[in-house]
């Protein structure tokens, strides 16, 4: 129920003290939508239960909800006081804002009639104050995700922390509680408190570097028949401190997350007494199964007698040895996913997947599985994502892919990299595949032309196969952001088409390296200001190098190597302030180093002018460049003297010619950077 409806029998009863309280506060924040614009300007007309993000009970008019989560707009600053004046406030929620400070332990520790508190990925730091554990009406708390901006998984400081938890038994009546990404190193009583919360029904501790179960907490599990949802994920907990617990401590859990743990050894069958599990998440352990086999008397074939199980990650353990057909026993399976493990000559026929009507996610990336079904195999599945990079599929293509695209909405995500196909591409493949969102065929040996009409796509990786012929059209998803990777491969003609990739969505990653693209590339840059990675090396394009390259300003990667280029530098150039790694080697490029390189280009890292005509000095302005790891400026016509400053760089890897592979290994970083994205 909106604001509207629960205020349509209250428009005149809007508490004038209540309205001043909330005016006070929204003058202690900042709130602004995509435009930059203030979108509680309209908090001044008389009616307040009408307001963006308040409602109202529609009987009496008194405040009782404050949503501010999830709009297109972000509140930033800090919580007036004054909202201890809305008596009768039951709901306060502030989800994924910005405010960027500590919370006030005496105003939260005085809001007695909240049943929901979520402040959840909003920016807060510092210890989250015991005085919470004054609010006893408490149903819902939420406080994960304020770990400020999490970059790098192993490398950031969590902005929240907590000594003991023993506040947070006093809230009795709590059904939900997500504290992820908060520091717990030091609540050793994480699992007693949670023992004595006895209608909790979800529990979210992800990330939390949860200390290890004493002994003593294992008296305390209660066996709990409430609690329905685990997340103990991304914790450094082993086998020893968790199973005992974990196995007492709730009847009827219906969703366990224990990914990216220390579980060792083989998978317990006290998993087989979950009656009630249907959702198991062990990826990212040191898991085994007994005796290398997914049968017999293996924790596995346990959970397989489990009549409602429809979600099992064991991804990334070190599962090996052969794969049972019994795995069939899973009837009502969604997901399955056994990726990054060691099922090195195992076999998987359709004898394994008969019984999976319902399967939506098949993930057996990187087992090494090789995929061997009959001719005309009908899959009683329809999936919406189907992963088996490194598996052996070919080397035919497999005929049986036809099948998953009766339904177009349905297939969101195929990834059939490196499976050992080398066979040309089915008639079928375009008209059946035309709009799926991701494809990724690379590392094949797969042979090909585009259709003639246009290919809907958002992100395509073509590469290091054998596709030969000229570029279609490509049209993107409205406001959705892009990538083509068709990297070595055979093809040819011109590359105009890419001009009309923008209409409509916008594209991060264009990589038409190796292949045999020719003539002039088009002036039409303009539009792609999303772009990170650009790379056009080692085909034969010539002329002058496009001067809207300029425009893009998000650019990091850009390599036009072992072409024909001629011509300067464009000036334009000097706007792609933020990249990182520029090849303009093996080209026929002219005229004087720019000293615009040094002032304008500060990010890069590697910058590569070798094998072209460039003529006079060294300009010091290079010497600007203070992140430069490698700089090749070898077989050109340079004259006078290296600048001294060229030998203070104090990032330099290596002053010596290119190196390839280096090359490579820094393209693999940008390139991560729009798939981590």
């Amino acid at each position: 129920m909106n604001a509207h409806e629960k205020c349509a029998e209250a428009s005149v009863l809007c508490k004038e003290s209540e309205k001043k309280a909330l005016l006070e506060f929204k003058h202690s924040l900042q709130v602004m939508d995509s435009l930059g614009d203030d979108t509680l300007f309209l908090w001044d007309t008389e009616e307040c239960c009408f307001w963006h993000g308040v409602e109202c009970n529609s009987l009496t008019g008194y405040v009782e909800i404050l949503d501010f989560s999830l709009k297109s707009w972000v509140v930033a600053g800090t919580i007036s006081p004054s909202l201890l004046k809305l008596h009768h406030l039951t709901s306060l929620n502030f989800n994924s804002n910005d405010f960027n400070g500590s919370l006030n332990p005496e105003f939260f520790g005085s809001l007695k009639k909240l049943k929901l508190l979520d402040l959840s990925n909003a920016n807060f730091r510092g210890p989250i104050p015991s005085l919470l554990g004054n609010l006893s009406m408490l149903e819902t708390l939420r406080l994960g995700g304020n770990g400020g901006d999490v970059t790098f998984r192993h490398n950031f400081k969590k902005m929240f922390s907590v000594g003991k938890l023993e506040w947070l038994s006093h809230l009795s009546r709590l059904k939900e509680v997500d504290l992820s990404l908060t520091n717990l190193s030091n609540a050793n009583d994480w699992s007693q408190v949670i023992s004595h919360l006895p209608l909790l029904q979800k529990l979210s501790l992800r990330h939390c570097d949860l200390p290890s179960i004493s002994s003593s907490s294992l008296s305390l599990a209660n066996s709990s028949t409430s609690l329905t949802y685990l997340d103990l994920s991304d914790n450094k907990l082993p086998s020893s401190a968790i199973y005992p617990w974990l196995f007492n401590v709730s009847s009827n859990l219906v969703s366990l997350d224990l990914s990216s743990n220390h579980l060792k050894g083989p998978i317990p069958e006290a998993f087989g007494n979950m009656k009630a599990i249907q959702e198991l998440y062990l990826s990212d352990n040191l898991l085994v199964l007994a005796e290398n086999q997914v049968r017999g008397d293996s924790g596995l074939n346990e959970i397989g007698k489990l009549p409602d199980f429809s979600v099992l990650d064991l991804g990334y353990n070190l599962l090996n040895g052969s794969i049972s057909t019994s795995i069939g026993q899973l009837s009502n399976l969604l997901v399955l996913r056994l990726a990054g493990n060691s099922f090195d000559g195992d076999v998987i026929s359709e004898a394994h997947f008969s019984n999976f009507t319902y399967l939506q996610e098949l993930d057996l990336s990187y087992t090494s599985l090789t995929l061997k079904f009959n001719s005309g195999w009908i899959p009683p599945f329809q999936l919406s994502q189907i992963k088996l990079c490194s598996c052996k599929l070919g080397p035919g293509f497999p005929d049986w892919l036809r099948t998953q695209m009766d339904f177009l909405l349905v297939l969101e995500y195929l990834d059939i990299s490196a499976s050992g196909i080398s066979d040309s591409l089915p008639y079928w493949f375009w008209d059946k595949f035309q709009g799926l969102p991701y494809i990724n065929m690379s590392f094949n040996q797969i042979s090909g032309t585009f259709p003639n009409n246009s290919i809907h796509i958002i992100q395509l990786d073509l590469s290091s196969n054998n596709f030969s012929g000229p570029l279609p059209r490509f049209s993107l998803e409205f406001v959705v952001i892009g990538t083509i990777n068709l990297s070595k491969n055979k093809f040819n003609g011109s590359v105009s088409p890419i001009c009309n990739v923008n209409d409509e969505g916008s594209l991060a990653l264009l990589d038409l390296s190796n292949n045999q693209f020719s003539g002039v590339v088009p002036d039409c840059f303009g539009s792609f200001s999303p772009l990170t990675a650009l790379n056009l090396g080692d085909n034969s394009f010539s002329g002058s190098l496009p001067s809207s390259l300029g425009y893009l300003i998000s650019l990091e990667m850009l390599s036009l190597r072992g072409n024909k280029f001629s011509g300067v530098l464009p000036s334009s150039l000097q706007n792609c302030a933020k990249l990182k790694f520029l090849d303009l080697s093996d080209n026929e490029l002219s005229g004087e180093i720019p000293m615009w390189i040094g002032q304008k280009l500060s990010s890069l890292v590697f910058l590569s002018l070798q094998g072209n005509q460039f003529r006079g000095r060294i300009p010091h302005q290079l010497c600007g460049l203070k992140n430069l790891q490698i700089l090749d400026l070898s077989v050109n016509k340079i004259s006078g003297t290296i600048p001294p400053c060229l030998n203070n760089f104090t990032s330099m890897a290596k002053k010596v010619s290119l190196d390839r592979r280096i090359e490579l290994h820094l393209l693999d970083e940008v390139t991560s950077l729009w798939r981590d994205s």
